[in-house]
């Protein structure tokens, strides 16, 4: 049976690099992605980069689903984003609370996810199949465990039809996660999302900042290759195979890569699992 995967990229800031993504994005159209997603910068501040990339993603027959953050922003803009987005013939949105640009004090119209889900099933009803973010490891600005799966049910409630999870490199995390939202009666799809390994200290760094566990065992074994990025590359993808070995085994209903707009190590985990 073929796993289904989706994989994510980001939209470039130059021509050099939206050139880049197109070849990426051919390499991994081999693997044939159920949909590519696209992020949407803080605030909004990718807007037009955001939309670009999808409507040529679309425009090459593939399904594609930009992010969509509702903090910071009016009704009246998200209704005309929905609008462009209908035109343009997408199905599928990930609905997301987002960020508050660095310097910006106001949360907009919208404060949660769950208000931004609600409100595009009111406007479109079923038009798009919405995707929401859910955290094995607890959001980091979460106030407990519980205040974050209860809101995580919400935005489930709320109409979604499926979730992404956070990046982690613990398989536990996940279970244990998809059961206790299943005790809260979440009955939708929640896809690992899962990150290969280019390099060590960048991750570090990205996953202090949003809450992903890096193992002790692991953390240790990366630290011990120094700057020997071919040893480091190499741990990565067996550590990042097996995780999804693992996740697959157990009963995952796929696998979300956040492929960093580079194909290579998103190609190889998948030829490793057949």
């Amino acid at each position: 049976m073929k796993t289904e995967i989706s994989i994510e990229f980001f939209p470039p800031q130059t021509p050099e690099g939206l050139e880049k993504l197109r070849t990426t994005r051919q390499k991994l159209a081999e693997l044939k992605p159920e949909f590519f997603s696209v992020t949407y910068g803080a605030g909004g501040s990718t807007r037009e980069r955001t939309f670009a990339v999808v409507k040529e993603i679309a425009a090459e027959g593939f399904d594609a689903a930009p992010h969509l953050s509702c903090i910071g922003s009016t009704r009246e803009s998200i209704r005309e984003i929905l609008a462009e987005y209908k035109e343009a013939g997408i199905r599928r949105i990930v609905a997301l609370r987002g960020d508050l640009p660095s310097g910006m004090a106001e949360t907009g119209e919208f404060r949660y996810a769950n208000e931004l889900v609600e409100f595009i099933r009111a406007e479109t009803g079923n038009h798009f199949s919405l995707e929401v973010a859910a955290y094995p490891e607890w959001h980091p600005q979460a106030r407990s465990p519980k205040d974050d799966l209860e809101a995580f049910a919400r935005k489930v409630k709320a109409g979604a039809n499926s979730a992404i999870t956070q990046y982690f490199y613990n398989a536990d995390a996940y279970f244990h996660f998809v059961d206790e939202a299943k005790a809260l009666g979440v009955d939708v799809p929640i896809i690992p999302g899962i990150m290969p390994i280019v390099g060590f200290t960048k991750l570090a760094r990205f996953s202090d900042a949003c809450g992903a566990d890096i193992p002790r065992w692991m953390r240790k074994k990366f630290e011990s290759f120094g700057d020997d990025s071919d040893s480091i590359k190499a741990f990565g993808l067996d550590v990042v195979t097996e995780l999804c070995e693992r996740l697959l085994q157990g009963g995952a209903p796929g696998l979300h890569f956040y492929c960093m707009n580079q194909a290579a190590l998103t190609t190889e985990i998948c030829r490793r699992l057949g």
